[in-house]
């Protein structure tokens, strides 16, 4: 019997690599002809045992921003994308060598999981137990609700903060988890989990960030996981704070 749990316990945490269908064709040729590809320059390598599959919204509309599908890998074989696709001899990659991984049966999930908060989506890994129980993105990897618990903050020291706030110039295109309007400026907060921003190249990118958003005249609070966890209202007042220096807020809520 304890065998049999041990069994069952190692098959619920399988690896599971959370990728991304950018076309309806993708998921048409996943459902139909039971493959993915992915470019050799960005296959993981670590190991992994199923493939879920995210729908973005860009192009899948409603049905999209969410995981439905998932299926247990198969067998891994490296080809040139024009052997995938020959009906697309003019794509810039048709001559790029690609991961063909070829899956089992493609199976849907009870419960979808979305991406709520929308989060921009990469390859990235999970255990098959939290794909099939979670709700949320934010559940595959275990990560704690940082920006719901600045969202309460804000919300009760009546600081009015515009959530998921795109800043485009140009060819850039910057999310931040929140912005608050001032009357000689604005503040950009940034809810940095453990997890995403410890990584050089990710500490690079967060770095460019900021480098554009001071340039156009942000102020600029990160507030690390661990200090919205166990101290919040310092990282209020450290959005006060920037606040004041940028002149102050333009409009208050309501205190809670």
């Amino acid at each position: 019997m304890q065998k049999e749990r041990a069994s069952l316990q190692t098959r619920s945490n399988r690896a599971v690599l959370v990728a991304v269908l950018r076309r309806c064709r993708d998921l048409e040729l996943l459902l139909t002809r039971r493959w993915y590809r992915i470019p050799v320059t960005n296959a993981p390598a670590r190991a992994y045992a199923y493939l879920a599959f995210y729908q973005p919204a860009s192009a899948f509309g409603v049905r999209g921003q969410c995981i439905r599908y998932y299926a247990r890998v198969r067998s891994h074989a490296r080809v040139q994308r024009i052997q995938l696709l020959p009906d697309e001899p003019e794509h810039p990659g048709a001559r790029e060598w690609y991961d063909c991984v070829r899956v089992d049966t493609v199976r849907q999930l009870q419960h979808p999981v979305r991406n709520i908060t929308p989060r921009r989506v990469t390859f990235g890994f999970t255990t098959l137990h939290r794909l099939r129980t979670a709700q949320d993105f934010l559940q595959l990897y275990n990560v704690a609700p940082i920006e719901q618990l600045v969202e309460d903050g804000l919300r009760r020291a009546g600081i009015v903060a515009i959530p998921q706030q795109t800043i485009t110039e140009g060819a850039r295109r910057y999310r931040l988890d929140f912005a608050v309007p001032c009357r000689s400026g604005a503040v950009a907060i940034e809810c940095d989990n453990i997890a995403s921003h410890r990584s050089p190249a990710q500490r690079a990118r967060d770095a460019r960030k900021d480098t554009f958003l001071r340039a156009r005249g942000w102020m600029i609070v990160r507030l690390p996981e661990d200090r919205i966890l166990q101290d919040l209202p310092s990282c209020i007042a450290r959005i006060r704070s920037a606040m004041r220096q940028c002149g102050g807020a333009c409009v208050s809520s309501t205190r809670q």
